[in-house]
């Protein structure tokens, strides 16, 4: 089974994630794509304490996540894959390899720059642009914060910013 959802939210893995997200696709593996997580082993570790038993948990750069992107669509189990921040999915997307990927933005906080799209999403506009480029390739991109609410196209996001 291919990668089931691919999630944008800042504090990647939590609560809401591991049992709201992760029980309504029954994942056995979250993947977390971030440069500096990868490289920091320690915080890796505080990251698994919220991972059941029986969910792995596994944390790659983006140029190996790239390369394993396509394996992963041939797996037998459900990925879930999370990442921090917008640039980190545009640099996924650059080469392609998220067609039939469902993109939800679940979490990214209020900055210096950004705007309120809605309560738990805030984009600057070079997001807003990055995110309207990932979906000019086909990608579909909605907003959902806990997966009993409605998902919100980003074409209409893109009218509330």
């Amino acid at each position: 089974m291919p990668i089931t959802l691919l999630r944008v939210d800042e504090r990647l893995i939590h609560g809401q994630v591991v049992v709201g997200w992760g029980e309504r696709y029954h994942v056995n593996r979250i993947v977390v794509i971030d440069d500096d997580l990868e490289a920091s082993g320690w915080e890796q570790e505080l990251y698994r304490l919220g991972v059941p038993p029986r969910v792995e948990a596994v944390f790659l750069n983006v140029a190996a996540a790239n390369a394993a992107l396509p394996a992963w669509n041939a797996e037998p189990e459900p990925i879930f894959v999370l990442v921090r921040n917008v640039e980190t999915l545009a640099r996924l997307a650059r080469d392609d390899l998220l067609d039939g990927i469902e993109v939800n933005l679940g979490g990214i906080h209020s900055a210096p720059g950004r705007h309120r799209v809605l309560p738990y999403l805030y984009l600057s506009d070079e997001e807003m642009r990055d995110l309207r480029q990932i979906a000019d390739t086909g990608i579909v991109i909605t907003a959902r914060d806990v997966p009993a609410s409605r998902a919100i196209p980003l074409a209409e996001l893109t009218d509330r910013h």
